[in-house]
């Protein structure tokens, strides 16, 4: 059991759900948005949200952070710099540049704060759930002390190395999705375009050696035509730019990422960038329409 109180930045489809978990385990101490108006239901449930980044460092001992991208993460920390104590630890959720994680955590250690990057896979589902699936860098003794607020959130959690190390684990993770997203959207557009009952096709598949979470989860939804956000188009393009120019670094080119990119920019061209990446369903179909 923590003592440790947590405040949470961020209530988009993520922080929402990790901040009714914390709720739920009676250490949210505060809650923050940028867009006061997306906060109804959350306030409806009675959780403390609060005015400010400042008041969520006043009453937090760890605080976390679910923002959408590096200029996001930068302004809000700098938000939170007036008001952050000695001793405090910052959680960050976010998906961003694994350099922009290192230059957080080099400037905030002169301050006596610690800075974890630790982001989070497992879609809306898992934030809601409590399921997650969590890479750290950092400190290890700050890991050490935020692990048990942690554990509210996510239900693997492993301390991956120093600062960034995390950061860099997300994005292998964002190009392994990547490659499932088309695999999976590909294969069941073939499968529709064959006069297959996809849905028979998902429950069969899914218990072979094809089977994976991606399918179970979001496959129903393709056939359906249904493509709640669960991970927006939007927010995976952006990721994959992060992975594009790392690997430039190494002077290699993704080329899933690059060809997933190229797909994404279509689809987001046609006004479904906010919808679920398994909407990538839309333009495979597109080929046997003779469309593409």
């Amino acid at each position: 059991m923590t003592h440790s109180k947590a405040g949470i930045i961020g209530l988009g489809a993520m922080g929402a759900g990790m901040a009714r978990n914390l709720h739920a385990a009676g250490v949210l101490a505060a809650a923050w948005n940028r867009s006061p108006e997306r906060t109804a239901p959350l306030a409806a449930e009675n959780l403390p949200l609060v005015a400010s980044p400042a008041e969520v460092a006043a009453r937090g001992d760890v605080i976390l952070l679910s923002l959408s991208a590096d200029a996001d993460v930068i302004e809000v920390v700098e938000q939170l710099r007036p008001a952050l104590r000695t001793g405090q630890i910052l959680v960050d959720t976010s998906t961003i540049e694994a350099d922009t994680a290192r230059h957080l955590a080099m400037d905030l250690a002169a301050q006596g704060v610690a800075y974890l990057d630790a982001p989070v896979s497992g879609g809306s589902e898992g934030a809601a759930q409590g399921t997650l699936a969590m890479m750290v860098g950092g400190g290890a003794d700050a890991f050490a002390s935020a692990r048990p607020l942690m554990k509210i959130i996510a239900a693997h959690i492993l301390h991956m190395g120093g600062s960034g190390s995390g950061q860099a684990t997300k994005a292998v993770n964002q190009i392994m999705v990547a490659g499932i997203n088309q695999a999976v959207t590909e294969a069941l557009a073939f499968a529709e375009a064959e006069g297959l009952d996809s849905n028979k096709v998902i429950d069969v598949v899914s218990q072979g050696a094809a089977g994976n979470w991606f399918l179970r989860h979001r496959g129903p939804g393709m056939v359906a035509g249904d493509y709640p956000p669960g991970f927006r188009i939007r927010l995976h393009d952006k990721d994959l730019a992060i992975c594009e120019r790392m690997a430039e670094r190494h002077h290699v080119h993704l080329h899933l990422a690059g060809m997933t990119r190229v797909h994404y920019a279509r689809l987001i061209e046609q006004g479904f960038g906010d919808e679920d990446i398994s909407a990538l369903f839309r333009f495979k179909k597109t080929r046997y329409a003779g469309g593409e």
